[in-house]
């Protein structure tokens, strides 16, 4: 009893077996792995892949962030469950073949002899005549003339009856293999190509992602993958003069060093630029050395002209700053003080920044860059402020933002070098930052000669820009001296009081004057703010007190008291400092609105200096893309396959035809009676013609 049920188990787990392999090697199968590849490279498409972490939490919020990031879509092409897919296809794939391909190239060495006269008859292309030839020579006359056509043909004897069997196109059946294959092949060199070399490693010998910061030739040795890695995509960023020897392959978490078999020393690194500021051309002057023979050989990298050698391939992917160093004058952006500093620092690198009111600072210094090419023409410029409405629309209420890209406006004839700027970061004891972007050199925008000084929050976000009016001196020392003033109370007295006494020198105005000077000090003293909210903001919700029906009153008399005391004010600052007064003209006039408007905006600048950018000592850096590839010969070997399988496919159509010949009616004259039959998979026009060709020569009379 117990033998029977364990036959019935054996037989049921058979069945099971033999339906799973059914389904893994169908086509509906195959077909719904083919489906979930292209939605999964659609994803991979749309979604930058291996980015920094917090861009995507920045550009989804935490919550999508964390759904991403469990589904492996920010890594889409080494993913677990994508990698899994690959494999099952190349399962699916092999199964298919393995199953199918014996039996198609059975049929393709088949004649298909095994056919009766009455089968043929029923065939819808057929044909039927007459020969006064005997059935023997009516059979070799059929096979010339169809080896003629270009047919394989075959005599078979039947019982009183010859078959000529004959057939065409028998290697559209190899379209079918090698189309197969290739998916097999090119899903292969896949994933030889991918990161599962690299994530065996992780899974079965310790290497995890290095995420801290220091020396490379310092990083531990479950950090680095070994010269006998099989494959690797990874970025190695030479400065000028420099060399390397190592690759960086950047993990979801970390970084891995990939050490390499030689060292790559950068002499010379060559940039050239369209006049739309777009680079033009950049390529790697480089020495290799090989750790093994100890040879050294020159070499030119550029862009889509790779150096190969020993299975490796550098690529000439971009350009960065190798570590220029900068020098800097900081002027101070809070509290009364004119007292700038100097300033020193390498990009890359970071400078601590102690201010006199205690807090601590870190510079970052993120970027240089030589030159900026913007369109700076009349109402195109990309970086022009479009005032943001507040009260009654007549208040700036903060930084517009706007981005600096010439690459829009690629065919304007107003595109102008603006000079070198510097980027950098300043991040407080609490571990905030801010990003900056100042401006070398004064930038002439909508007439008026400003500094640019750009702020972002986020990485992702635009910079906003703070125009800072030039002086005289093309320099930011007057703008500097009247912020400063601004913040000094006692100075603001007296601009108050200087413009009373300009506005009502009459005599027994004293009651007037005292109340003009009052509201003048007030007026200082709203627009200086305080703490962080400051300039046409605080105004504007000062004036928000007001009845509605006086507002706009209010604000006219407000902003004439404003603009005349702050031009006193200026007055009074440079008297302070030994100076001589401002001519008043329209010159200084449009300085000073336009220093009022800076003013106001600076209180959303976010930051308690601005550096200017004084000198600087380019060192640039290529960044190249080192990879060793044994898949791509595989990958071009399957596409090889693919396309001689697609040949094969939809220009060899198969054919099959069959002569029945038999003797005739009346033997003694030696005549035969001829049955033609054609079929082919796919029915065709050319089909349909060479039917009637053959139709019309084979009957013929030799």
């Amino acid at each position: 009893m117990s033998t029977g049920t364990t036959g019935i188990e054996l037989k049921t787990q058979r069945r099971s077996l033999a339906e799973f392999v059914e389904l893994v090697s169908s086509m509906r199968f195959a077909i719904s792995l083919l489906t979930l590849i292209a939605v999964a490279s659609i994803i991979g498409t749309v979604l930058k892949q291996n980015e920094p972490m917090p861009n995507y939490v920045n550009q989804f919020g935490p919550f999508w962030f964390s759904v991403f990031d469990k589904l492996s879509l920010y890594s889409v092409y080494s993913a677990w469950w994508f990698l899994v897919i690959m494999g099952f296809l190349v399962a699916s794939t092999s199964l298919c073949i393995v199953r199918n391909a014996p039996k198609m190239l059975k049929d393709m060495r088949s004649w298909r002899d095994n056919v009766r006269e009455q089968s043929l008859r029923n065939f819808h292309h057929k044909a039927e005549w007459q020969a006064p030839l005997p059935r023997a020579v009516l059979a070799q006359q059929m096979v010339m003339r169809l080896k003629d056509a270009g047919y394989q043909a075959k005599v078979v004897e039947k019982d009183n009856a010859t078959l000529v069997a004959a057939k065409r196109g028998a290697a559209n059946k190899w379209g079918y293999i090698f189309a197969h294959g290739a998916i097999v092949i090119i899903c292969v060199g896949g994933l030889l190509d991918s990161e599962m070399p690299i994530r065996v490693q992780q899974w079965f010998f310790g290497k995890t992602p290095f995420a801290g910061s220091g020396v490379i030739a310092d990083i531990p040795a479950q950090h680095r993958l070994s010269l006998s890695n099989p494959t690797f995509r990874g970025n190695t960023m030479i400065p000028e003069g420099s060399s390397s020897s190592t690759a960086i392959i950047p993990q979801a978490d970390g970084v891995l060093i990939q050490d390499l078999p030689i060292t790559i020393l950068l002499k010379k690194f060559h940039i050239d630029f369209y006049s739309t500021g777009m680079p033009k051309l950049f390529a790697s002057d480089v020495v290799v050395t090989d750790h093994v023979t100890g040879e050294s050989f020159p070499a030119t990298i550029k862009v889509n002209e790779p150096l190969l050698y020993k299975g490796l391939a550098l690529y000439q992917s971009s350009f960065e700053d190798g570590g220029s160093k900068l020098k800097l004058t900081g002027y101070p952006m809070t509290g009364k003080t004119t007292k700038r500093f100097d300033i020193g620092g390498e990009v890359g690198g970071s400078t601590p920044l102690e201010r006199s009111d205690g807090n601590s600072y870190t510079v970052e210094w993120s970027g240089f860059r030589p030159f900026n090419v913007e369109n700076l023409s009349a109402g195109q410029d990309v970086r022009a402020v479009n005032k943001a409405e507040s009260f009654n629309e007549k208040f700036s209420v903060g930084l517009d933002k706007r981005l600096g890209s010439a690459a829009k406006n690629a065919h304007n004839k107003d595109l102008k070098n603006v000079g070198p700027s510097v980027q950098y970061k300043l991040r407080d004891k609490t571990g905030q930052a801010r990003e900056y972007q100042n401006y070398m050199q004064p930038v002439t925008v909508d007439g008026a000669t400003v500094f640019l000084a750009g702020m972002r929050v986020n990485p992702s976000d635009p910079f906003s820009y703070l125009r800072i009016p030039a002086d005289d001196n093309y320099s930011v020392t007057e703008w500097m001296r009247l912020r400063a003033a601004l913040q000094d109370p006692e100075l603001r007295q007296q601009a108050a009081a200087r413009y009373a006494a300009r506005a009502m020198p009459q005599p027994g105005a004293e009651a007037l004057r005292g109340q003009l000077q009052e509201s003048a000090a007030k007026s200082l003293g709203i627009f200086a703010g305080s703490g962080q909210e400051g300039g046409f903001l605080a105004i504007s919700r000062f004036l928000e007190k007001i009845p509605a029906a006086e507002q706009e009153k209010a604000a006219d008399i407000f902003m004439k008291i404003l603009n005349g005391s702050l031009w006193d004010l200026w007055q009074a600052a440079r008297a302070k400092d030994g100076l001589k007064a401002i001519e008043a003209d329209d010159k200084h006039g449009r300085f000073l609105q336009l220093a009022t408007n800076a003013l106001s905006d600076s209180f959303f600048y976010g930051a308690p200096v601005y550096l200017q950018l004084d000198d600087f000592t380019e060192i640039k850096a290529s960044v190249l893309q080192v990879t060793r590839s044994p898949g791509k010969s595989v990958v071009y070997l399957g596409c090889l396959f693919l396309v001689i399988g697609v040949f094969s496919m939809f220009y060899i159509r198969e054919r099959r035809l069959w002569v029945w010949i038999k003797d005739g009616a009346d033997d003694a004259k030696g005549s035969s009676e001829a049955l033609m039959a054609m079929s082919t998979q796919r029915k065709t026009l050319d089909f349909e013609k060479e039917f009637e060709n053959l139709k019309a020569k084979l009957p013929q009379s030799a």
